[in-house]
């Protein structure tokens, strides 16, 4: 064994590799292969998109498991620990069986270079095959079509909310990047959009590719039905529901995505009523609207893109605030930075900017300028995200809120922060 500890597995693969993003199949599948991972026995569910590919694939483990099926889970990235990334049963991966895995990894990569995100896709991989699973949910990383995830045939696809993200990589466009999310489909397997108005790309890439492609608004459909229920139906199905435990009603179109692709697999995986009414009431997304109540209001939310933050915009908005909303933000380079800022701006009185420890992230002067030229006139500029949120926290009152956005940083540093206070 090359390591013995996960952190010395985990400092050596962000060397290894000269770059943090290469997209493309190749390398990653020929490891696979030699580890027999491409033909897993179970059902595959692949999870691409925007936003909402996280609330999705909790909603996915949440009611499998309230089926009683035996669940796998890969996403990312993780905001406390690296096992979150990889869950059996709800339950995050032992530092042992992820040394394991990359042991396995190494012994058979020989000289091909893979990327961390490569690395963990193959860790996932890996333990899903030893522990007999009866489905594992597999969130893409980046895009879809070129996604180390991509190596893998899914039993069905689902594509979330689609916006505009990493234009680098994947297009400046929804129609560019509705097609690099369309590369997860496969011919003569069912896929599933949640955005009310998919890309045409994705459409005709699936029509292409024979691909039994499910809309919401034509295939099936969902409503607000009361204050506590929620109606979902297709041509075979019409169910009354609680509303998910995930806030916000945007989290009612990942719903209905998730509960069309376990219609689609009830011929393999069925479910009743009770195991969707048991799942959404009891399923959980940290760092989504999290919020924590003692002394004042703190919301933790990860919105790094635009559509994400005019989400949380509404959601702040049906919470009104008595005092002053202070903001705890950073956010990377390659954002739409302005634009995020521009959507808050109304729901912040103070704004509290730090530089963030990492890839691509925005030095505290263009943060402070770009505030600037969306108007904003109340900044302060700290020299990490946990200090800034320390000193929120010592400000604030009882009737003010603190909301913490802008990346899966930011909030992993709050998230931090709070651990120490518990």
């Amino acid at each position: 064994m090359r390591f013995t500890t996960l952190d010395e597995w985990l400092d050596w693969q962000t060397a290894l590799h000269p770059r943090q993003i290469e997209l493309g199949l190749h390398r990653c599948r020929e490891v696979a292969q030699r580890l027999q991972l491409l033909t897993p026995e179970f059902t595959v569910i692949t999870v691409g998109g925007t936003n909402g590919k996280g609330s999705s694939v909790m909603l996915l483990d949440t009611l499998l498991q309230a089926g009683g099926y035996r669940t796998g889970r890969y996403m990312s990235p993780h905001l406390l620990r690296y096992n979150e990334r990889i869950c059996i049963h709800g339950q995050e991966v032992s530092d042992t069986d992820l040394c394991a895995a990359f042991n396995a990894i190494e012994s058979v990569r020989g000289d091909i270079s893979l990327t961390f995100f490569e690395f963990s896709t193959l860790a996932a991989l890996y333990v899903f095959q030893q522990a007999q699973l009866d489905v594992a949910i597999l969130e893409v990383g980046l895009g879809g079509r070129l996604d180390a995830v991509n190596i893998i045939d899914p039993t069905v696809a689902l594509v979330t909310a689609i916006d505009i993200d990493h234009v680098d990589w994947l297009g400046s466009d929804r129609e560019s990047i509705g097609f690099e999310k369309a590369g997860i489909f496969r011919a003569n397997c069912p896929a599933v959009c949640s955005d009310p108005h998919p890309p045409a790309r994705l459409v005709n890439y699936a029509q292409t590719l024979n691909t039994p492609l499910y809309l919401l608004g034509r295939d099936y459909f969902y409503e607000k039905d009361t204050v506590t229920t929620w109606r979902w139906k297709n041509n075979q199905q019409d169910y009354q529901l609680p509303l998910p435990a995930l806030k916000g009603d945007f989290q009612l179109q990942n719903a209905a995505g998730v509960l069309m692709v376990l219609n689609l697999l009830q011929t393999r995986l069925p479910l009743q009523l009770l195991h969707y009414q048991q799942g959404l009431q009891t399923v959980k997304n940290p760092g989504r609207f999290q919020v924590f109540t003692n002394n004042c209001t703190r919301i933790l939310d990860v919105a790094h893109n635009l559509q994400a933050a005019q989400a949380l915009k509404q959601l702040l908005q049906s919470y009104p605030v008595q005092g002053k909303s202070y903001a705890v933000m950073s956010v990377l380079k390659d954002k739409d930075i302005e634009g995020i800022m521009r959507c808050m701006l109304p729901e912040i009185t103070e704004w509290h900017i730090a530089p963030l420890i990492a890839p691509r992230a925005t030095p505290i002067e263009e943060l402070q300028e770009h505030l600037q030229a969306v108007g904003a006139d109340c900044i302060q500029c700290h020299t990490s995200i946990s200090d800034a949120y320390r000193h929120v926290l010592a400000l604030a009152t009882i009737n003010d809120r603190i909301i913490v956005f802008g990346s899966f940083y930011t909030v992993a540093d709050a998230l931090m922060v709070e651990q120490c206070l518990q």
